[in-house]
């Protein structure tokens, strides 16, 4: 057993987690083999790489700041052509690693890799050209990176497929299949003769990333359907696009299943509590992930968290429309909140209540008098940095209580712009540095 598939089965069994895994520790010793002629480049978004009779099949080629790397990782295994690259979606996480081979396939008068993908991924990219800016600016919150720069050019896929395409590597029968999940864009990729099932990000040892709050439509039920598909395969050895593998039948047919309840059983409270008249902020505060299926090490709410994913079946469904009339034509936020900051007495008094529900525990509602204080204050007023050193103040408290990685960054993010505010820091526009209300 690899050194890999040894720390995977330490995870597995709780004797260890996947620190090592999202620190690199795996990524400085090149390919890690999980399988004969199987390897997985380890990275934030994973990379496996096939040897068959026709050349190299990879599944997915990572992110453009490990592309190099990844060329010369592969490149220490064997000379053979990158005959195939599948994409599991368009996340830029996986699909910005194929130019490296591209140009040492003209530099050795080669054809280049053939990169087969579902029909939507070519969308996506038209789409991510589109949204560039928009889409730096969120990913910059997400992942607390000022200054990120949003690529705009692509390698486009040489085949599209609509539901399923076979492909025949000499020795190596792959089947693909679509399905709509955390993208609508998403592969799943069978080897029915190894035992080997590629599910992109169906599966990432995480509760399903299924609510992001920043990005667009995910697609819940349609994600259990396919967890349900792939559990029904009798799959040996599960190779997900983060996270380490998963290796026996029995444990990769319990972690698709138990995935598949907590997205099903989210996806229908919600929709009863609709089908029942309910609004938005009933649903939310009425609907609740089982306990016991949260309590998983494979499904802990580490990433996306339940009370998004709610967000996004009412989505899914029910259009923007919240249910509060008030905020079916709303006036600007900013007089709303000088409205309700004068009835209280300013804006510093809004923020030092809101510091005192934080400080009692109550960080929800305080994160809400903290926000309206904060877009109350004028720029050049007295009172501005200090009711943003509260806003800060409120925000840590949130972020420190939050247990999932979307709420920390986004959380985080709004106190450090607030601590810019506090201390004077303005942009160009006289806002505090990178700060939106």
């Amino acid at each position: 057993m690899s050194e890999l598939m040894s720390y995977a089965e330490r995870v597995w069994t709780g004797q260890d987690d996947l620190r090592a895994y999202f620190s690199g520790a795996f990524r400085a010793d090149g390919l890690q083999p999980v399988a004969e002629d199987v390897w997985m480049w380890p990275a934030t978004g994973n990379v496996y790489v096939f040897r068959t009779g026709s050349g190299l099949l990879l599944f997915d080629s990572g992110d453009r700041h490990t592309a190099g790397a990844l060329r010369e990782a592969v490149r220490a295994v064997g000379d053979e052509p990158v005959d195939t690259v599948v994409f599991s979606h368009g996340h830029v996480d996986h699909v910005l690693g194929v130019d490296p081979f591209d140009r040492e396939a003209a530099e050795r008068g080669r054809p280049r890799p053939r990169v087969i993908a579902h029909q939507d991924v070519t969308r996506r990219f038209d789409r991510y050209v589109l949204t560039a800016g928009y889409n730096a600016t969120v990913n910059s919150r997400q992942f607390r990176a000022p200054g990120l720069k949003w690529p705009t050019v692509y390698r486009r896929p040489d085949v599209t497929y609509e539901r399923t395409y076979d492909l025949r590597h000499a020795d190596t029968p792959v089947h693909l299949r679509h399905g709509r999940g955390e993208t609508d864009d998403a592969t799943m990729a069978w080897l029915p003769e190894r035992g080997i099932l590629c599910c992109g990000d169906f599966y990432a040892w995480n509760a399903p990333n299924a609510g992001n709050p920043q990005k667009v439509q995910r697609y819940v039920a349609e994600w259990a359907e396919a967890l349900r598909w792939m559990a029904g395969l009798g799959a040996e050895l599960l190779l997900p696009g983060h996270g380490v593998p998963i290796a026996g039948p029995d444990r990769i047919r319990e972690t698709l299943l138990a995935s598949a309840r907590l997205l099903q059983h989210l996806h229908d409270a919600v929709l009863a509590m609709m089908n029942e008249g309910a609004t938005l902020d009933e649903v939310l505060h009425g609907v609740r992930a089982p306990a016991e299926l949260l309590a998983k090490p494979y499904l802990r709410p580490t990433y996306d968290e339940p009370e998004f994913i709610v967000r996004n079946v009412w989505r899914h469904y029910g259009g923007w429309y919240d249910g509060d009339p008030s905020a079916l034509r709303p006036a600007p936020r900013a007089d709303l909140a000088a409205e309700l900051a004068g009835l209280a007495g300013g804006p510093k008094v809004l923020a030092e209540r809101a510091l005192a529900l934080a400080e009692n525990g109550d960080v929800r509602l305080a994160g809400h008098l903290a926000e309206l204080a904060a877009l109350a204050a004028a720029p050049d007023s007295a009172e501005y940095p200090d009711v943003h050193g509260i806003r800060a103040r409120v925000f840590r408290a949130l972020e420190e209580r939050a247990g999932s990685f979307m709420a920390k960054s986004l959380y985080g993010w709004t106190a450090e712009q607030s601590l810019a505010a506090s201390r004077g820091e303005r942009d160009g526009a006289g806002q505090p540095s990178g700060w939106a209300p």
